[in-house]
């Protein structure tokens, strides 16, 4: 598994999935909404660690610099 994803996209993922985190947890948001912002929050912050999103895959982007040879 490659790396697709750049240090300024794993940043910002992780603060998102911090802020979803504690909007859910202060009760903010509740119900179906804090479930899928658990969902969310949660695929971020597995991404953001292994630097590499399959939705960029998919559709071809990549924020990760390229390595020079």
């Amino acid at each position: 598994m490659k790396k697709n994803m750049g240090t300024i996209d794993r940043v910002v993922r992780t603060i998102i999935a911090i802020v979803a985190l504690y909007l859910y947890f202060t009760g903010a948001v509740s119900g179906t909404l804090g479930l899928v912002f658990i969902a969310v929050a949660a695929i971020f912050l597995l991404t953001s660690l292994v630097s590499f999103c399959p939705l960029y895959t998919l559709v071809g982007i990549k924020t990760c610099p390229a390595k020079e040879n």
